[in-house]
């Protein structure tokens, strides 16, 4: 039965990759070509008007808006479809550091991350749009320290940190090339987006708090290659505020480190997720902290959980280095429900058939991988296939199983369980999850540890 549903698992992700390949494209090249300086933008001045004209002459006939000399100061940009956006080598676009230059853009289909978590600002934005792309060899700062935009760590609203990126209900965009630094707060986000290509990206989102590097919400067919992703929050989070589903993804040869989470599913999974393929990545915490904010460690290397009604299903981690993550793997479901106001609450989602092959790991932390599902709601169906992680030993007396609560209130990361201790076997506690599969499943810890290796308990 278990390799029933994981070879067909393999085989149909194995075609849905060849699909996405297929059927997403790179941006074709149009004739036109527009410049700030042809719409007044002087160096040393304030370049957003200028470069909004660019863009909206572009517009009228399809084609690319060049940033090709130097510096360009810019406030918030609304892409048009069919418009390219190319911040060539040597040029960058440097976020203003005035949020009067942030007018809020409130979404016209409102979702819970609008009405839940106020994020209306951002550099580049852009809604209902079709055939965009945002590339070029050059960088774009957000410019986003603490000193120019002020605010705490917080898992509700960002006010005045805006985005760097954020793109709602558009359809067939590319972002590729670019360096990506400093935003305020998430680096980009991409809500109900359609035919979604990111490719060798440079991101490094150290500059504040909740400085996330990608955030894909609720979005279809999405092929994410080749990118570098430095992050002080998620650097890989897949979401479903925008109460949509997420579905086909293909995500391969990626670094992906943080402070907080390499990959995640959540927390906000209003919508569910399905049939997603991650393959030949790198992962885990980072080797220094840069921005003294945080901490170098990841919280965890991958976290996959349901804690707003959403289902996880069909996906598969194949080929994954894990090192420096506190918790190597963590999942989880609960009974958050947040949802828009007056929306009722969600029932309890299902988090099941996820198949983690050929992982190896070094550097992990002591709380160990663990799984926590709900007394009537279990983990289902999840298989681990050759699996190698090396990770630091415990030296003090364990904690009794028995001392930890469900935590039901608790924000789900896998820190939750800090206050009581590390997990109580060091290379998978489970609770409240059935069908869980070891085959050549290891943990070598670094010297003697009193915790037994697996522990699974209801």
């Amino acid at each position: 039965m278990n390799g029933s549903w994981t070879d067909s698992l393999q085989e149909d992700l194995e075609k849905m990759a060849a699909a996405l390949e297929s059927s997403i494209h790179p941006w074709q090249e149009r004739e036109g070509v527009w410049r700030p300086e042809q719409f007044g933008a002087e160096p040393g001045k304030k370049a957003t008007e200028a470069i909004q004209k660019a863009i909206d002459a572009a517009a009228l006939h399809g084609g690319t808006v060049k940033l090709s000399r130097g510096d360009y100061l810019s406030g918030t940009l609304v892409m048009r479809s069919n418009v390219r956006l190319q911040i060539c080598a040597g040029a960058r676009l440097l976020a203003s550091t005035d949020l009067a230059d942030y007018p809020e853009k409130h979404a016209k289909r409102l979702t819970v991350q609008d009405t839940s978590m106020g994020m209306h600002q951002s550099l580049i934005f852009a809604e209902g749009c079709r055939n965009i792309c945002l590339c070029g060899d050059g960088v774009i700062d957000g410019r986003g320290t603490p000193d120019h935009f002020p605010g705490e760590e917080t898992a509700q609203g960002t006010p005045g940190r805006p985005f760097l990126i954020r793109i709602l209900d558009c359809s067939d965009v590319e972002v590729s090339g670019v360096t990506l630094k400093n935003a305020a707060c998430w680096m980009q986000n991409y809500l109900n987006c359609e035919r979604l290509l990111l490719t060798h990206l440079t991101v490094r989102n150290h500059a504040n708090y909740n400085n996330d590097g990608m955030d894909i919400d609720g979005c279809r067919d999405v092929i994410i290659r080749h990118c570098r992703v430095s992050s002080g929050d998620d650097a890989l989070c897949f979401k479903g505020a925008s109460q949509r589903n997420t579905e086909r993804i293909l995500v391969e040869d990626c670094d992906f480190y943080s402070a907080c989470n390499a990959i995640k599913v959540g927390t906000d999974t209003q919508g569910s997720f399905r049939n997603i393929l991650v393959r030949h990545c790198r992962i885990g915490g980072l080797a220094e902290d840069p921005s003294g904010l945080k901490h170098p460690c990841s919280d965890s290397g991958v976290s996959l959980e349901t804690v707003d009604g959403g289902t996880v299903e069909r996906i598969w981690l194949d080929d994954l280095h894990i090192r420096r993550a506190m918790s190597p793997l963590f999942f989880r479901i609960a009974d958050r429900g947040r949802v828009k106001p007056g929306d009722p609450k969600p029932g309890i989602g299902q988090l099941h058939r996820v198949l983690v092959t050929h992982v190896r790991g070094t550097g992990n932390g002591i709380r160990g991988s663990y799984m926590m599902g709900m007394k009537e709601h279990p983990i289902q169906e999840i298989t681990f296939r050759d699996v190698l992680l090396e990770q630091y030993a415990m030296d003090d007396t364990p904690v009794d199983a028995s001392c930890f609560g469900d935590y039901p209130d608790a924000y789900p990361d896998a820190h939750m369980i800090d206050d009581t201790g590390p997990a109580p076997a060091y290379a998978l506690w489970t609770r409240y999850a059935e069908g869980i599969r070891l085959e050549d499943y290891r943990v070598l810890p670094d010297g003697e540890e009193k915790r037994p290796a697996v522990l699974q308990e209801n």
